[in-house]
């Protein structure tokens, strides 16, 4: 496989841009040799500076769910290039959206559209801190919210792999109004609440761990968190960036049936394209400017090309659940083909293979990972036109353009693995 191109512009790219990426798990630190320059995608496959094709489990990190250049999506955001990209102003789409989220997500019964999932966790927080007058969060070892300053504490993903334990850059007093607990430990949480009950402002998680491998929640686990948050009048934030209308139209808080106070969206919800939401219980996003006095703003918030391209997404898959059960099943497919000696993590179309180890339950079981053999595995699965995470700490996504040839050539390739 030829990556002669690849190579020459990420040696240009790093004398102009730290690391030669503008996110660093894309520098492929975790698994070496040269990171592919993308030109284009189609479908489920993309297309390399090289002229290399890949069927692509990544899908620009969860969002593509209906693959790269949908018709319909395609179509939306077209029209938008025909009367404006951006106004600085409110526009009926945006009110669509917001309506679109909270019809399939009870709890969102207000929403503000925000760039980002950083974006979005670091104003829930800001909401929460406001609504209840605390200043401790509760977040999990291995959980990724993006990199807020005070949630850069043992947050897996990206700084996982890149051997980071907590980032340079974060006063101790920003990490101070933070405590790390271990995922899926009821135990732990008891003992956080029995402490410090009264000072705990919110308990932000992932509902499905996707940053550091796909690690479910095991039973129970969501059920003792509500209680606990309800019972200490701390706030419950789920952040669905990856998993919203990703595990099921509704979310994990859909799958798991549990209600948040405010929640977190992103990725699919741009259909795409770069955007976000928070929300929840209307008395508590009554506390947002300009309502309130919590302050939040944004120039580009609801801009008319992400909510075209977001409503295009979401109309389509509420007009055809079937996605859903299609893109598990051919999710289900390509675990049952995992070598031997592997630990498969799936919910629904994200899934995570663990080199080397036993249940992965969380951030200490997910770390014991052989990053070696995982290593072997990516670059065997590259060679043969397999585009996965390209780290041992990162959920990878089915889409529904992964079709019949996709996923027998993806099993196929699975199976010649001989690390």
């Amino acid at each position: 496989m030829k990556t002669e191109q690849s190579a020459a512009l990420m040696e240009r790219a790093q004398g102009i841009i730290p690391g030669g990426v503008n996110s660093p798990v894309r520098a492929f630190r975790g698994v070496g040799g040269v990171p592919r320059f993308i030109e284009r995608g189609e479908g489920c496959r993309m297309f390399d500076a090289d002229g290399n094709a890949y069927i692509d489990y990544v899908g620009s990190w969860g969002p593509l769910i209906l693959g790269h250049r949908f018709p319909a999506v395609m179509e939306a955001i077209r029209g938008v290039l025909e009367v404006g990209t951006s106004f600085g102003a409110p526009t009926e789409r945006e009110i669509e959206l917001a309506e679109e989220i909270r019809a399939a997500v009870p709890s969102m019964e207000m929403v503000r559209l925000v760039n980002s999932g950083t974006e979005a966790t670091m104003s829930a927080l800001r909401v929460a801190r406001g609504f209840t007058g605390r200043t401790l969060t509760v977040k999990f070892e291995g959980c990724y919210h993006g990199h807020v300053d005070s949630l850069l504490v043992k947050a897996g993903s990206g700084m996982a792999t890149l051997g980071i334990a907590d980032t340079a850059g974060v006063p101790d007093e920003f990490a101070r109004t933070t405590m790390a607990l271990p995922y899926n430990s009821v135990e732990a949480l008891e003992a956080a609440f029995a402490a410090h009950g009264d000072e705990i402002a919110a308990v932000i998680i992932e509902p499905v761990v996707g940053n550091m491998g796909c690690v479910p929640p095991l039973p129970g686990y969501h059920e003792a968190l509500r209680a606990l948050c309800t019972k200490h009048g701390a706030l419950l934030i789920f952040d669905e960036v990856m998993t919203g209308f990703r595990v099921s139209f509704g979310g994990a808080q859909a799958l798991y049936g549990i209600r948040p106070d405010l929640s977190t969206f992103g990725k699919v919800i741009g259909g795409g394209l770069p955007i976000a939401a928070y929300g929840g219980r209307a008395e508590i996003m009554q506390k947002v400017a300009p309502v309130g006095n919590v302050y939040q703003a944004g120039t580009l918030s609801g801009n008319p090309l992400a909510v075209a391209a977001g409503l295009a997404m979401l109309r389509h898959l509420k007009a055809h659940p079937e996605v859903y059960a299609q893109i598990d099943a051919a999710a289900a497919r390509i675990c049952a083909a995992a070598p031997a000696g592997v630990t498969v993590n799936r919910v629904g179309s994200m899934f995570t293979f663990f080199f080397g180890t036993g249940a992965v339950r969380d951030w200490e079981t997910a770390k014991a990972a052989d990053t070696g053999r995982f290593k072997a595995f990516f670059h065997h699965m590259l060679e043969q036109g397999v585009y996965l995470p390209p780290s041992q700490f990162e959920a990878a996504f089915v889409g529904a353009a992964h079709d019949e040839a996709a996923v027998s050539a993806t099993v196929s390739a699975i199976r010649a693995f001989g690390g």
